[in-house]
């Protein structure tokens, strides 16, 4: 095992240990409540609250993912998401949120963990400060594809694309030739996930630039209609905290 993936899985073993605790205490959820949901005797999970002994890296992500619904980070996202009249809504209080992206940063680490992952990738601007974190928890580099040609770059990848099938607006985006390399696997890094265009985009710049997807990462999912450009698959599979219908339709009970 390389040093950076025993960090990486020494910080999840410790991050489960944190929502552990948050559970049961800030949230007053029992030790038998939490056996139930997460399938594991009482006795050992107050062993891994009181901090006597760290659960191993599968175990760990087990917990992280059962945890994280019942305290976690989709509570504090849905809590926020409030659409207006026009089917917007403000995501300024979901991408200016520290904890929000220390919690979202969290669980790429979760998810990922084990992954081979050596850059992170998002599209300017809402993307820059969750795809930051989540850089920074994997210990890697970041790279912004921009909607212009910066001074002093000699060469680019280019990838264009139509916002929206209606709209008729052609989006570029560009990143340096040679930021990404061959031997690169790249995460995909986007706050939210709509039509799933610019996501497409980032994936087709991955490409060209002959490097892997290790996967996608968002914290907002809208619908359903941004699966027809990103493709799921074991190998870049597309991870999302929190699935929302589009304003209007109606869920089903």
């Amino acid at each position: 095992m390389s040093t950076s993936t025993h960090a990486e899985d020494l910080k999840l073993r410790l991050m489960t240990i944190e929502l552990l605790r948050t559970a049961k205490y800030k949230h007053n959820i029992t030790y038998r409540e939490l056996a139930s949901k997460t399938g594991l005797p009482v006795t050992v999970l107050s062993r891994y609250a009181k901090g006597h002994v760290l659960p191993n890296t599968s175990r760990a992500k087990q917990l992280w993912k059962v945890l994280t619904k019942v305290v976690g980070l989709e509570s504090e996202l849905r809590n926020r998401i409030k659409f207006d009249e026009t089917g917007y809504f403000d995501n300024t209080e979901i991408i200016g949120d520290y904890n929000i992206l220390q919690q979202a940063a969290n669980h790429a680490l979760a998810t990922f963990a084990g992954k081979r992952v050596t850059k992170v990738l998002t599209a300017a601007t809402d993307g820059i400060p969750l795809a930051t974190m989540v850089a920074n928890a994997l210990g890697v580099n970041l790279i912004v594809a921009k909607r212009n040609k910066e001074v002093g770059v000699k060469a680019f990848l280019e990838e264009t694309f139509i916002l929206g099938k209606d709209s008729g607006v052609t989006v570029t985006l560009y990143i340096p030739k040679d930021i990404i390399k061959k031997r690169d696997s790249v995460l995909i890094v986007d706050d939210m996930i709509k039509s799933g265009e610019t996501q497409e985009a980032l994936v087709n710049l991955v490409k060209k630039s002959k490097a892997e997807i290790s996967g996608i990462f968002s914290l907002i999912a809208v619908g359903e209609n941004w699966k027809k450009h990103l493709k799921v698959t074991n190998e870049s599979p597309v991870e999302v905290v929190t699935y929302i219908k589009p304003p209007g339709e109606t869920t089903s009970t």
